[in-house]
């Protein structure tokens, strides 16, 4: 795709520049290191895998109505095929319910040659790297910030979907250091819908909604269930499709 007369990257251009600066980053040396000791001893079912063993970059493209964020990739799922919400059960759940929603073209995701494609929309995460016991450090989840904030301004969705407290918390800290939100900060919750102020007079609204995290610890103690997560993808088709 063609530059602009002025030399700027186009649209195109600058998501894939993203997308690679994404890969790229060495900022946090000890996820680094968990990601790529994870590449090396592997799980036994995946011991003739080649593990990714690197951050993971977004799942879309960028201009789409609807942002996912999760928590980080799952150390034998992203971290091992390269892709978000990919070869894991969080992933089954996922995919499944963003299949009966329209915002993937199939229910599985098993790797990055499965033929899986999103429509309307893009997955992200607080974190990029697999963090050890699924517990990124604060400074871990500060240092991937930017990368949030550059996705969410090439992305301009008009919904973003929280998996989980630490994406809803990430979500409001930037509304609020864009002053799309006030506080007292809205508190998570599945289910929750939160209006973000408008940047301008002009501009279509946006919401956050919250959904528990499609994690074991979740699905396996039923506190998610697939009607569950099924009600907030229709909430999110209805914010959509407001005018």
């Amino acid at each position: 795709m063609a530059k602009s007369k002025s030399g700027s990257k186009s649209p195109r251009e600058s998501w894939d520049a993203l997308q690679q600066q994404i890969v790229d980053c060495k900022k946090c040396p000890r996820l680094i290191k968990h990601c790529k000791s994870i590449a090396k001893t592997k799980r036994r079912a995946y011991a003739d895998h080649d593990y990714w063993g690197r951050p993971v970059a977004n799942f879309g493209k960028h201009k789409v109505p609807l942002l996912i964020v999760g928590l980080a990739p799952g150390a034998h799922g992203a971290n091992r095929t390269g892709r978000m919400f990919t070869g894991d059960r969080s992933g089954d759940w996922l995919y499944r319910a963003m299949y009966k929603a329209d915002f993937a073209n199939q229910a599985e995701s098993i790797s990055l040659d499965d033929r899986l494609r999103l429509r309307r929309c893009t997955v992200t995460g607080i974190c990029h790297c697999a963090p050890p016991d699924n517990k990124p450090t604060p400074e871990e989840v500060r240092n991937c910030e930017p990368f949030l904030e550059a996705t969410i301004q090439q992305c301009e969705p008009r919904v973003f979907l929280a998996l989980g407290r630490l994406a809803w918390t990430g979500i409001v800290r930037f509304a609020i250091r864009n002053e799309w939100l006030s506080s007292p900060q809205p508190k998570f919750g599945h289910g929750e819908v939160v209006e973000l102020k408008l940047p301008s007079p002009r501009a279509r609204p946006r919401w956050l909604v919250g959904c528990f995290h499609p994690s074991q610890q979740n699905t396996f103690t039923g506190r998610l269930t697939e009607p569950m997560i099924d009600d907030v993808f229709r909430k999110v088709n209805r914010l959509i499709d407001r005018k």
